[in-house]
């Protein structure tokens, strides 16, 4: 961690929320060579207000067919491991969860409210989230490819958590850092947190001053050249 500007993930959480956004934490990772570090475009968050950021608890799921009852013991749970995953859940995490189909919900209202009681900074979905106005009421950051209400139970089960998961190329492994906004969410490595946001914090107050030059009266073309923001 950086002993100049965070001690902690609170304080870092809380410089984030405050004074970055997906777009500014994207652009550095472009410059460092990490150059596949969005999720794909179809996970949004359900309002445009909701900002999330956090460590990623990672679940893997998987699409079932008929009855399991005499194979796999994890298959014959309603949900797999489902319930013991998002029990596990801590402070500042996302529950990011991938692995099945995009043809039903993997995220509703009771699991948010569980979420929130753990202190949990949000959740993210590879597929679809329902009970939308539950989960607007509660105001927790939720990003899926929108709201459909047809239940996982008998068509997906958790096989695993705490494990790395891949969405569209874009490796996640457990505790990374989960960025999301309006535009859409980004994966920071943890091997590269404390440089990524370092820079980020750099490039939004510096942003803030191109911005204002610009308001004055300055060219885009004079403010890059002696900026270098852009």
């Amino acid at each position: 961690m950086s002993k100049e500007l965070w001690e902690n993930d609170d304080e870092l959480f809380s410089i984030v929320r405050r004074e970055l956004y997906t777009a500014v934490v994207g652009d550095i990772m472009d410059k460092l060579g990490w150059l596949n570090q969005f999720l794909p475009p179809q996970i949004k968050s359900l309002s445009q207000d909701m900002f999330l950021v956090g460590r990623a608890m990672t679940v893997l799921e998987a699409d079932v067919f008929g009855d399991h009852a005499n194979q796999n013991p994890i298959l014959k749970k309603p949900f797999g491991l489902m319930l013991e995953a998002l029990d596990d859940l801590k402070k500042n995490e996302v529950y990011i969860c991938a692995g099945a189909s995009p043809t039903y919900a993997l995220w509703g209202e009771l699991m948010s409210t569980r979420a929130i009681k753990l202190g949990a900074a949000g959740a993210v979905v590879d597929g679809y989230s329902r009970d939308t106005n539950g989960i607007l009421a509660l105001n927790f950051p939720t990003f899926s490819y929108g709201c459909y209400a047809q239940d996982q139970a008998p068509r997906g089960k958790v096989i695993d958590f705490r494990v790395p998961l891949e969405i569209r190329g874009v490796k996640i492994n457990p505790g990374d850092i989960v960025l999301g906004d309006i535009d859409g969410v980004c994966i920071v490595p943890q091997a590269i947190e404390e440089q990524v946001f370092k820079l980020a914090i750099e490039k939004a107050r510096g942003e803030k001053m191109v911005q204002k030059k610009i308001e004055e009266g300055m060219s885009v073309k004079e403010a890059f050249e002696k900026y270098g923001i852009m």
